[in-house]
């Protein structure tokens, strides 16, 4: 036999294409010409990785032609079938991040797609937008709010959204002696899995049915809905798989075998030909003779040697010791073993350390398996006031997922210590880079400016309007927005956050802040709510274009500064408002850009809560898409001295009380450690 002929028998074992595109099988990929991006890959043994075991990664492959689904460009979609092979492999038993799916979609370009929830099919602002064309069968074992996902392990039948038209729990029905009997499934299992999507192009009806991939098709499908595709797939279209994950499990989504015909059952795909699967949890060699080897000899230990190691582990266990109580096992996959976070942070070392503030200390820390770098924050706090409600909220804000928010990835609990783990965030904090020792050159341009403060509208806008629950910050300001690599914002620190359904009304009334950020009526009424949070970002903006605090702790020529506010309004009556952009960028600016940001800080800071803008509002100003309102700062001066007035302030104090004087004449606040936040 030649050289040929041997190669041709080789590929033809690993996969076969038929001729045209009315139908394809494949067992296995070796040599495919499949069309892949993102993370995914094709290993030596002809396994399809969609994702590699990276945190917050996406993998897509494209069966490489275009299909024609239709008979005429205006027809209806012919009927199909589809079978693919596959599996979901995690370090962690039961625990994986955070799904995949088989899709048919009108291009190949889901370069804006994002990871997670969004199973790199969508994004947050195109989920749910009918002219996506996108139809979907989801593998999905993540349980997303937002999403409306039914649980974390589960099929869906989806149509140019993340939230299915039909789901149910994974499974396959057997027939066992006539009687029809559901079989669970765990699709973190381990083990090979078939699913077969067939959608009748007469009876406009979609069936999906899923199995282990040892057994043959079920008799009746795990989702039957009635549905005509052609509403939503294109002509032509492509065909192909997508898989994400997310930010805590070590999790690879892979495909075996794959199958497609039009107008027919797909071919069967041979089981016995199909790629092996790499065993994440596998030990080595040596490691199992180890573990064999090693009870055998405890068995001459001597006694005392018995008694030494004793103590040892019973010191090793207490200094691990952690709190964990009945009600915590629902938070599960969001909770971090002290352990990990001793080893990630070299034992909590002062080298570790990034920063110390009024609610505890943060260090830098590298999971162990991961190897994910991560931050870790520990607060103290009292286990007996409300702190399953609390755990319960840290849990449902780790599900936050935005590109302009520092992702809050889970939690450990000891005695009398709350550790929050979050991404870890190499540039550090925006306050470091305005308020730098070297005045001689801008830390930061004005474009660098602009960005961030895009950033952190995008990421405020997400936690008010487009998740599935309101989520109040409570906290923003200059030292809780974090820097990435590529210094894009990401607002962090939601450690005072609070959240609650779209329509309700916020019930807090334990006033936590930071003085200069606390909107007027926080003080008397100790309610957050969307509004306090806008009073907050508009004495950012004003901080970040002006290089000043809100709130000046230094004097010159035995007087104090003026408040950020009142010296903001006094240029701006006097016509000078561009005076006020910091002068270390050295008139590198755009001054209508910069009048713009000031103007909306004002607005945005009015004493008057329903004066305030919205979120959505403010991206449109800063977007151009709305002229901002005129301004008139004596009106403004006027309103927010009447406001003062009218909660019992001396008039004769009126000229030099400014936003942040009424937090402290009425509270009389005792400050953090680090002078900043203040709880009452």
């Amino acid at each position: 036999m030649n050289y040929t002929s041997l190669l041709f028998l080789c590929l033809a074992s690993s996969f076969a294409a038929a001729a045209g595109d009315d139908q394809f099988v494949f067992s296995g990929f070796t040599g495919s010409s499949l069309a892949l991006d993102g993370a995914a890959a094709v290993t030596e043994d002809g396994l399809l990785e969609l994702t590699n075991g990276a945190d917050n990664v996406k993998g897509h492959a494209f069966y490489p032609a275009p299909l024609r689904l239709r008979d005429s460009p205006n027809g209806t979609v012919r009927s199909f079938s589809v079978s693919f092979v596959f599996s979901i492999l995690s370090k962690y038993a039961d625990r994986s991040t955070d799904g995949m799916a088989m899709f048919i979609a009108p291009d190949k370009n889901l370069s804006d797609a994002l990871p997670a929830q969004y199973l790199g099919l969508l994004n947050d602002r195109n989920n749910g937008d009918s002219s996506n064309d996108l139809f979907a069968v989801e593998l999905d074992t993540i349980q997303n709010k937002e999403v409306a996902d039914m649980d974390d392990n589960h099929v869906g039948i989806n149509v140019n959204s993340l939230s299915s038209l039909d789901a149910h729990y994974a499974g396959f029905y057997e027939d066992e002696s006539g009687i029809i009997i559901f079989r669970n499934l765990t699709l973190v299992a381990q083990e090979a899995m078939q699913v077969w999507l067939d959608y009748d192009g007469v009876a406009k009806r979609i069936n999906v049915a899923l199995a282990p991939a040892k057994l043959a098709k079920p008799q009746r499908p795990l989702l039957s809905v009635s549905y005509d595709l052609s509403m939503v797939i294109a002509d032509p279209a492509y065909i192909g798989f997508s898989a994400a994950t997310g930010g805590v499990a070590n999790t690879k989504h892979c495909v075996l075998g794959w199958s497609f015909r039009m107008n027919g059952p797909a071919q069967p795909i041979d089981v016995s030909r199909l790629p092996k699967l790499p065993n994440l949890g596998s030990k080595s060699r040596s490691y199992k003779i180890l573990a064999i080897i090693l009870p055998l000899a405890t068995v001459v230990v001597s006694i005392s040697a018995a008694g030494v190691l004793l103590v040892l582990c019973v010191r090793r266990r207490l200094m691990y010791r952690e709190i964990q109580e009945d009600w915590e096992v629902e938070f599960g996959p969001h909770r971090f073993s002290y352990k990990d976070l001793y080893d990630a942070t070299q034992g909590f070392k002062d080298k570790c350390l990034l920063g110390v503030g009024g609610f505890g200390k943060v260090y830098k820390g590298v999971l162990p398996v991961s190897k994910q770098e991560v931050a870790v924050k520990c607060v103290s706090h009292e286990s007996s006031q409300g702190m399953k409600e609390f755990v319960a909220e840290i849990v449902s804000i780790g599900q936050l997922r935005h590109r302009n928010l520092v992702q809050l990835l889970g939690y450990c609990r000891r005695k009398g210590e709350l550790l929050l783990v979050y991404d870890y965030m190499p540039n550090g904090s925006l306050d470091n880079y305005l308020y730098c020792h070297d005045v001689s050159e801008p830390t930061l341009d004005w474009a660098q400016r602009f960005h961030i403060i895009k950033g952190v509208t995008s990421g405020l806008l997400y936690l008010h309007e487009k998740w599935g629950k309101i989520v109040i910050h409570r906290d923003i300001k200059a030292s809780n927005v974090l820097l990435d690599r590529d210094m894009n914002a990401r607002l962090g620190d939601f450690g005072l956050s609070r959240l609650y359904d779209h329509g309700a009304d916020p019930q807090t009334t334990h006033l936590v802040g930071t003085m200069g950020y606390l909107a007027p009526e926080l003080v008397f009424t100790g309610k957050a709510s969307p509004v306090t949070d806008v009073f907050a970002f508009g004495v950012f903006l004003l901080e970040l274009t002006c290089g000043r605090r809100p709130i000046s702790n230094s004097l010159q020529d035995n007087q104090q500064q003026p408040m950020l506010v009142d010296w903001l309004l006094e240029h701006c009556q006097k016509g000078l408002l561009h005076e006020t952009v910091d002068r270390r960028l050295q008139g590198n600016h755009s001054v209508d850009e910069a009048c713009l940001v000031l103007k909306l800080g004002l607005l945005c800071s009015h004493p008057i809560a329903m004066e305030r803008p919205t979120m959505s509002q403010v991206q449109r100003y800063l977007d151009g898409d709305v002229p901002l309102p005129e301004l008139a700062p004596a009106e403004l001066k006027f309103n927010m001295v009447a406001l003062m007035q009218g909660q019992g302030f001396d008039s004769y104090v009126m000229p030099c009380l400014s936003l942040s004087s009424v937090v402290s004449a009425e509270t009389s606040p005792k400050l953090d450690d680090d002078h900043d936040t203040v709880s009452v």
